[in-house]
């Protein structure tokens, strides 16, 4: 990792910290887009092709089976079990806080306005299996979906070496209630939610994170009509830590690697204005590294990743909130105070004893969240994320009378006489033409 001092950096170069490369690319593009249009096109049968040649096994039945669901919930180990209980369980108080009724409000004499929640029909969750399994992925999208009360949840996982999909997926699938499971993953799988094929039904909203492929598939099926939405396009792990003198380098650098060890092209940043805190945690990651099995894909992380250092911590904090971090840690003296300058980021852990990993699968908070500086204008994944919101209003004769000049004048100075007379006719009260 590269060591900067913040008064030493031109624009430039202080921009450039803050950029975040995009992993796709046109190569990256062509082949999804072929994918999508074949799954379109000859539905299960490209599903078949594409798993053997991406996954390198034949599956040949796509739908899981629901006793294979009760099978894996029975076979994990208790210990699991309980883990992913208690997390379940944290996660749906969180989420379930969200559930908001808001009230009319009189906006005008005889005029109420107001807005109510609507859930999404059908939603398809997608839950990536590539170097690891993710249940924790499965509880983060299906609570939501339940708690918002979505139709129909369904979700796609890439299959296993024996051509089946993980246990502890199945397992964490089978806790909250979802049966319709299917073993098919990557581009294709995104692609077969989106336009539906004999054996996956077409959803409304896709939802998860995936490699390279899988984003861009979520871009493509986002912006063509006849596709679907999606939550948000997630690129590689992010963290960025704020630290003051009063930080341990230890800590800290176990907290670095943490956020590391998810993919090649995860960015690990810290900013400080004590140098010497800098350079120890250097040395913390130096010592802790060997020790860890995923220390390739950490090195190759930690070889995009720096750490800066600032004249300030206000400074500290003001580059946060230009970097906009997926992943925020503020380590320092007075985190709560910190935290009130923060303006952008899509998780914020607070003091010395939130790591990162807490949110990741058990805090409650959830984990699905904008990456390369897009916290700078959306927030991570939540329960509004799997409704609808529509706003309605009633207007009563005189509520429609005292407004009238306003909407016929606003109607007139915009060329439209058919709103006006939408209101004149009503006005009248009789149906005759105003």
């Amino acid at each position: 990792m590269n060591i900067y001092n913040i008064e030493e950096l031109s624009e430039r170069e202080y921009r450039a910290l803050l950029y975040r490369r995009n992993s796709e690319n046109n190569d990256t593009l062509e082949i999804v887009s072929e994918i999508r249009d074949q799954v379109r096109l000859r539905g299960d049968a490209a599903l078949a092709e594409y798993s053997e040649r991406f996954d390198g096994v034949r599956v040949e039945q796509f739908r899981v089976d629901e006793s294979m669901l009760e099978r894996a919930a029975r076979l994990i180990p208790a210990a699991i079990r309980s883990a992913m209980e208690i997390a379940a369980g944290n996660i749906r108080r969180f989420h379930e806080a969200q559930q908001i009724v808001e009230e009319p409000v009189e906006t005008f004499p005889g005029v109420r306005c107001w807005r109510e929640r609507r859930p999404i029909g059908t939603v398809g969750l997608y839950v990536p299996a590539g170097s690891a399994p993710l249940p924790s992925t499965v509880l983060m999208l299906g609570i939501p979906a339940i708690i918002a009360g979505c139709g129909r949840a369904l979700l796609c996982t890439p299959p296993t070496r024996s051509g089946e999909a993980d246990g502890y997926v199945l397992a964490a699938a089978h806790l909250l209630g979802i049966r319709e499971v299917y073993v098919v993953g990557g581009a294709q799988a995104i692609a077969a939610m989106a336009y539906g094929t004999e054996t996956i039904p077409r959803v409304d909203k896709i939802f998860g994170p995936g490699n390279r492929y899988v984003a861009a598939a979520k871009r493509l099926v986002a912006a063509d009509p006849d596709g679907a939405a999606i939550d948000l396009v997630a690129g590689p792990s992010e963290l960025l830590i704020v630290a003051d003198g009063s930080a341990s380098p230890c800590v800290l650098a176990a907290d670095l690697l943490s956020q590391a060890e998810h993919d090649p092209d995860a960015r690990v940043a810290l900013a400080t204005p004590d140098r010497e805190l800098a350079i120890a945690t250097l040395r913390a990651i130096e010592r802790q590294l060997p020790a860890l099995p995923r220390r390739g894909i950490i090195g190759a992380s930690l070889e995009k990743s720096f750490l800066l250092v600032t004249r300030t911590l206000a400074e500290a904090l003001a580059f946060s909130n230009d970097y906009a971090p997926e992943h925020l840690i503020l380590n320092v003296e007075a985190p709560d105070v910190a935290a009130r300058e923060i303006s952008s980021a899509g998780s914020v852990f607070l003091g010395p004893h939130a790591p990162v990993t807490a949110g990741d699968y058990a805090s409650g908070t959830n984990h699905t969240l904008p990456t390369g500086g897009g916290a700078r204008v959306a927030g991570g994944l939540a329960l509004e994320s799997f409704q609808k919101i529509i706003s309605f209003q009633t207007i009563t004769r005189a509520g429609l009378e005292a407004l009238a000049s306003t909407l016929t004048a606003l109607s007139e100075i915009e060329g439209l006489e058919a709103h006006r007379r939408a209101v004149t006719i009503r006005a009248a009260g009789n149906g005759a033409v105003a």
